[in-house]
């Protein structure tokens, strides 16, 4: 497991990514301003930002207290929105990276709350690259789901921590993540075999714009004998995938479909980023990043 992590890390390098000293073109920042700059895609929805993207940063902050903790969203559609309902001021990834280095911060932390490394994750780091030569160190911390490792602390924490108690034998927990074109979109498959090879056997995976989608996992849901699905959102917020296209009354919702084929159907609203377990991953890969690349 641990030449698994050390190649995920050879990965980002091969781009540039990992410790690095300016070239002197540019002013760097005092390496002993340190900060943690968190990158979430955002959502809109009040409520579930503070308990996830919120709490995800706050338990990153009592980690690593001598850090400043900086956020940066990806969606400028969300930050947009947030500033003219709310008068919220979100800065976006190269807005953040200006602040920061505004600032003379010299050695910083990236943490992407992104799940897989996919398109997100891939434009994130690009766009963090530009700015290089205006830091003394960059270290990148790994999305959730990057090693072996990350998946089965993931499936643990659902044993212990986000799975619901009421899974009986008829019951199916059907999770929903995203989806994305890239070719990181594999870890979704991956992950419904490995939580069946742990012993949940009725814990599905699929995605609302990619493979598995629900057309491929109601097979699987029948010839299990299932009569009830508990619909939960695999992302970090529960914002509009979660409302609508999973728990939604419009007749291509995964409830609506689900329940013409005969499930008794139940949602949780719940983003993955409300579970201390899921803050704990992100936090270990911030020390894996900063471990890695101090050695």
């Amino acid at each position: 497991m641990e030449n698994t992590a050390i190649s995920f890390f050879a990965l980002p390098a091969s781009l540039g990514l990992g410790t690095y000293t300016g070239t002197n073109k540019t002013k760097t920042g005092d390496p002993s301003k340190k900060a943690i700059l968190v990158v979430s895609f955002g959502t809109s929805y009040n409520d579930t930002r503070a308990r996830t993207i919120d709490a995800i940063e706050a338990a990153i902050g009592k980690a690593y207290p001598k850090y400043e903790i900086h956020r940066a969203f990806t969606s400028q559609i969300i930050i947009d929105k947030l500033k003219k309902r709310d008068g919220l001021e979100i800065k976006n990834v190269e807005e953040a990276m200006q602040h920061l280095a505004a600032k003379g911060i010299g050695t910083l932390v990236v943490q992407s709350t992104h799940i897989i490394n996919g398109l997100e994750f891939n434009e994130t780091v690009a766009k963090i690259e530009y700015y290089r030569d205006r830091f003394a160190s960059i270290f990148f911390g790994a999305p959730l789901l990057s090693t072996t490792k990350d998946y089965l602390a993931l499936i643990d924490a659902f044993k212990t921590q986000i799975s619901p108690n009421n899974l009986a034998g008829d019951t199916a927990l059907l999770l929903m993540g995203h989806g994305s074109e890239h070719f990181a979109n594999a870890a979704y498959a991956a992950l419904d075999y490995m939580f069946k090879e742990q012993g949940m056997k009725n814990v599905f995976v699929g995605a609302i714009e990619n493979y598995p989608g629900l057309d491929n996992i109601l097979p699987s849901l029948k010839a299990g004998g299932y009569t009830k699905v508990i619909l939960q959102p695999f992302m970090i917020v529960a914002g509009d995938h979660a409302i609508n296209d999973m728990a939604g009354t419009q007749k291509d919702s995964w409830k609506t479909v689900l329940e013409s084929e005969g499930f008794t159907v139940e949602y949780i609203l719940k983003g993955l980023g409300e579970f201390p377990a899921i803050h704990n991953l992100y936090i270990r890969h911030i020390a894996t990043a900063i471990n890695t690349n101090a050695k």
